[in-house]
């Protein structure tokens, strides 16, 4: 079975739901929430993870507590429109540790990036010296995020 025939049923969903919340959740807890022994819940975790359902586990961090205060989304559109080009850019900009998240976009822009940084200086110095050093760059957009309303990852 591949992830693109799997269709997840409703014990699958809610096993999802509680790990979205909190990742660090036991079997044992999650068992008993969903009311199924642990080790079928064991094995429809890994199940879900071997087939790529649940991609990763990880810490969401407070941005600011940890002096990345700053979010810029800098939409990029680029001055060719080639296979070559588009995959050079998108391999630089994916060694960029200051891009967080990474799109392509339809419109009048190929590319969104969502950039953390300490504050604007910094930023400057990325976008000066990092970003905009990347071959193919026609156009940019930074807009900066003045404050966030709703940050989550969680899609079910």
């Amino acid at each position: 079975m591949t992830a693109d025939q799997y269709i997840p049923d409703e014990k699958d969903l809610s096993i999802l739901r509680l790990l979205q919340k909190d990742a660090k959740m036991s079997v044992r807890d999650i068992s008993a929430r969903i009311n199924l022994s642990p080790t079928p819940t064991h094995e429809r975790i890994k199940r879900m993870e071997k087939l790529g359902i649940i991609k990763e586990y990880t810490t969401v961090l407070d941005r600011k507590k940890v002096n990345k205060g700053m979010m810029v989304i800098c939409m990029i559109a680029l001055n060719v429109h080639n296979k070559k080009m588009a995959g050079q850019f998108i391999e630089e900009v994916g060694k960029l540790k200051e891009v967080v998240e990474f799109y392509n976009i339809s419109g009048d822009f190929d590319f969104m990036l969502k950039i953390l940084a300490p504050n604007m200086d910094e930023f400057h110095e990325f976008f000066v010296n990092k970003l905009s050093e990347i071959e193919g760059i026609g156009q940019t957009k930074s807009i900066f995020v003045m404050n966030s309303i709703k940050e989550s990852g969680q899609i079910l």
